[in-house]
């Protein structure tokens, strides 16, 4: 009896849920349709290489003969190629100059603009123009500033200093690159900050004044704690980001001198253009995206803990 009541109990809420599920993919059919494009966009240029690049990684790739499959040997080339390693201390190298040098300007200068009372657009302004600098631009100008006759070192010579080779020196080659790049991409992340500053309520700046703090005690104790998310996101995408530089080492040096600025994403389009070894160049990047994925599943899971 029990059995019989419990089954007419269920029979209208099943004659109720088809019905709204049908007026609901007929309401948004629509929408669903105006998202077809970009998934096809999506699937065709992002997952369809991503596929295509684990399958030719285990194949000796050849355009006119045809792909022959190896296993593992691409990857066995890989790890024992001594340039390999190279590439990857040049780029640690390079993500912790990018941190050291960079990550914390765009903070500053956030920070420095949402206490400014006056001129407070032009400053933004100011400091985006950079990003939207074209790379040819980009790199023509700063090549300029760091020839041994150009601007930054006549003002060196100036102050009676030696001048510096920062394009052919390999100390300062590194280096003069995370300059230029800090110089160019510190805009786009100084608006992010700057819109999450603003975002904080003034109420806990105004009880902090009323109790005595002073502008660091504020950044200290309000500022930097309200900003502690995003900041741990913007350092897993500076991580994942200057993983992938190689624009710049390619453009101004091609990864020299003495191969001090070839990066690990460099190598890859050298084995790849240069080499035609396709199939090395694929087992790359693939070490890489495991990589990568890695840093992106400890992101999630920090934010989720976060949460």
């Amino acid at each position: 009896m029990n059995q019989t009541a419990s089954l007419n109990e269920t029979l209208p809420v099943q004659k109720e849920t088809k019905p709204y599920k049908q007026n609901r993919w007929k309401k948004n059919f629509w929408g669903y349709m105006f998202l077809v494009p970009a998934i096809i966009i999506f699937v065709m240029f992002m997952w369809v290489p991503i596929f295509k690049g684990m399958m030719y990684s285990f194949y000796h790739v050849d355009f006119v003969k045809g792909n022959t499959f190896v296993g593992l040997d691409n990857y066995a080339r890989a790890l024992t190629d001594p340039d390999v390693w190279t590439a990857v201390k040049n780029t640690l190298y390079y993500m912790v100059l990018c941190l050291v040098i960079g990550f914390w300007v765009p903070i500053a200068f956030a920070i420095m603009i949402s206490e400014l009372r006056r001129f407070g657009g032009f400053v933004r302004v100011a400091a985006y123009l950079p990003f939207v600098v074209p790379g040819v631009v980009l790199y023509g100008l700063w090549r300029w500033l760091y020839d041994p006759v150009g601007p930054i070192n006549a003002v060196i010579g100036s102050l009676g200093l030696t001048q510096v080779s920062f394009l052919t020196d390999i100390k300062w080659s590194m280096i003069s690159l995370v300059f230029m790049e800090t110089w160019q991409q510190f805009g786009s992340g100084m608006l992010i900050y700057l819109a999450a500053v603003l975002s904080i309520p003034r109420d806990w700046y105004e009880a902090a004044e009323i109790d005595g703090a002073g502008v660091w005690a504020r950044i200290r104790h309000i500022t930097l704690p309200s900003l502690r998310n995003l900041i741990i996101l913007m350092l897993i995408l500076q991580v994942i980001g200057t993983s992938q530089g190689y624009q710049s080492q390619m453009a101004l040096l091609d990864g020299g001198p003495n191969n001090t600025t070839l990066t690990y994403a460099l190598l890859m389009v050298k084995y790849a253009f240069t080499r035609l070894d396709y199939g090395t160049a694929t087992a790359l990047g693939m070490l890489m995206f495991i990589v990568l994925g890695g840093l992106g599943i400890l992101q999630f899971k920090l934010n989720k803990e976060d949460n």
